[in-house]
């Protein structure tokens, strides 16, 4: 069976060749690495294949599955939790196997956001560039002890545990909001409404899908919410942000920093070397200019384990498919 592998990069091949030869030797699974996004301009690459693998910036949406499913594909494998880059009713309709891995070491992007918070605290990358030029001097650089703040955790599934865990080993009193409670949040935050988490969170990190409920859940309303001086974080989705609204509270000095890893445009930027070219892209260009803004290229998940896990998964559920098996990890999932 023929699988294109798009948005492939070589650790994407490392990973998913270790664990085909490992445990699906004898499958008959040919994995075809294309390093482009899907695309209507590249979904061409899927004629004679049976399956599709597709990454977070695909966008797979009605007219694509169409096309697809012209070509012969029966399946389509998400290597991500989210699924918001696909039409799922359409895909439902025209008899598609749609797959994900739903979880795939929650600390790696649990850790990743600490690394963030830390950094921009402390002031880390500017100490780090005037060390190397040879400044030692410390003003500019003053941060807080995260011991006895409070921590908003906007989403507490998997992920946004796993960071509660550890603000809460920092000594941070932890806040949680999600429509769906659950007990593992409650032995180490204490669940409240949005607007009091908004009110009395320091630092602000956000652990939900992207969804029409969540879509600019950080609006320049919530924004007017939040305590003077916080700190937002953002490793999920990029367009749990109103970017523009974010902007006005950092010129305002209503936000005191923020750390993303994730961005509205992201699609256009990250994953790919940009680094001699024109980005035109003039809000992105503009958070880069604020001292009190750090931004990754959605690397949260990039572990080992991690790379491991979504490798792993996504071939279980591919041999689901070729087998005809449950498989638990399949879409569209009913709320």
């Amino acid at each position: 069976m023929k699988v294109a592998v798009f948005s492939a990069q070589p650790y994407d091949q490392r990973f998913f060749d270790e664990v085909l030869q490992r445990e699906y030797a004898s499958s008959g699974f040919e994995l075809i690495y294309q390093k482009a996004a899907l695309t209507d301009k590249t979904v061409s690459l899927a004629q004679g294949c049976t399956a599709i693998c597709a990454f977070v910036n695909d966008q797979l949406d009605a007219a694509l599955l169409e096309q697809l499913a012209d070509y012969g594909v029966r399946a389509i494998l998400l290597r991500c939790a989210g699924f918001n880059n696909i039409d799922l009713p359409v895909a439902e309709r025209l008899g598609l196997f749609v797959a994900r891995v739903p979880a795939y070491s929650p600390e790696a992007v649990a850790e990743h956001a600490i690394a963030l918070v830390m950094t921009l605290n402390r002031n880390i990358h500017r100490a780090y560039n005037r060390v190397r030029e040879g400044n030692f001097m410390l003003d500019g650089l003053l941060g807080f002890n995260l011991h006895g703040k409070t921590v908003g955790i906007v989403g507490t599934g998997k992920i946004g545990l796993a960071t509660a865990r550890i603000f809460k080993g920092f000594g941070c009193r932890v806040l949680g909001y999600d429509p769906y409670q659950t007990a593992d949040f409650s032995t180490v935050g204490e669940y409240v409404p949005l607007d009091t988490l908004l009110a009395e969170a320091d630092v602000v990190s956000l652990h939900c899908p992207l969804t029409e409920a969540t879509r600019h859940l950080i609006n320049a309303d919530s924004l007017a919410r939040m305590k003077l001086g916080a700190m937002l974080v953002n490793t999920s989705r990029g367009m749990l942000i109103d970017t523009k609204a974010v902007i006005g509270a950092l010129k305002s000095r209503r936000l005191r920093a923020l750390a993303i890893d994730v961005y509205e445009q992201e699609s256009q930027l990250f994953f790919q070397d940009r680094s001699s070219d024109l980005i035109d892209d003039e809000v992105f260009l503009r958070l880069t200019t604020f001292p009190n803004v750090i931004i990754t290229g959605h690397q949260g998940f990039f572990t080992i384990e991690a790379l491991r896990e979504i490798a792993e998964v996504t071939l279980h559920n591919l041999d689901c498919f070729a087998n005809d098996r449950a498989c638990g990890n399949i879409l569209p999932i009913k709320a």
